[in-house]
Formats: structure tokens, C-alpha cells, sequence
């Protein structure tokens, strides 16, 4: 295991600095983020743009299964693009979360 460098002292100086100003900030932040989770959105609250793009890229039973408003919907979102690698490391993770998905009762 290699040795942890120290922080350089300007790094450290002007981390401080960011943190110290932005301590209001900060803590506002984490406290929306915090009543964003706490917050329930379901399908329902959606606009009909949201469920039209949420619905346009799935298999047909997978949209019965969503449209029974019942099911879990997980979201795959990604940057990977097959043509900035040749060998394609990722090609095939989208799939196979979604056959994991579908094994825990999501769609």
C-alpha cells in the first residue's frame, strides 16, 4: 500500500477557504436535499412529457408492468458511449441490470 502524501498547503488553504464561505450554503443545500428525500413523487405526479420519455425506450411488458403504477421503476443513466471505446467494456451492463432489476420486482 503506497504512503498518503499530505495535502499541499495551498490545496489545504483554499479548501478552507470554499468551505468556510460556503458554510450557509452548504448547510441550505443539505437541508432541501434532505426534504427531497423525505418527499414521495410517484408516477402519478408526473407530467405526461416525463412519463412519455420514462415509458418510450421499455419492452411491452415491462410498460404494462409500470402502467400498473405498482411496480418499482429503476432508472439506468449512463455517459457511456460504445464508440469512445472499441473493445466496449460496458456493452452489456444496461441489460444485465435490467434482468436484475426485473428478478427484484422492478421494471
Amino acid at each position: 500500500m503506497q504512503p498518503v502524501v499530505p495535502l499541499h498547503e495551498r490545496i489545504k488553504s483554499v479548501s478552507e477557504r470554499i468551505r468556510t464561505r460556503s458554510t450557509d450554503s452548504r448547510r441550505d443545500y443539505l437541508e432541501r436535499m434532505d426534504r427531497a428525500r423525505s418527499a414521495v413523487v410517484t408516477r402519478s405526479a408526473l407530467s405526461c412529457t416525463n412519463l412519455a420519455h420514462g415509458f418510450a425506450a421499455m419492452d411491452g411488458a415491462d410498460k404494462a408492468k409500470l402502467r400498473e403504477v405498482r411496480w418499482p421503476n429503476l432508472a439506468i443513466v449512463s455517459s457511456y458511449n460504445d464508440m469512445l471505446s472499441a473493445h466496449r467494456p460496458l456493452e452489456r451492463y444496461p441489460e444485465l441490470l435490467k434482468l436484475a432489476a426485473r428478478e427484484a420486482g422492478a421494471v
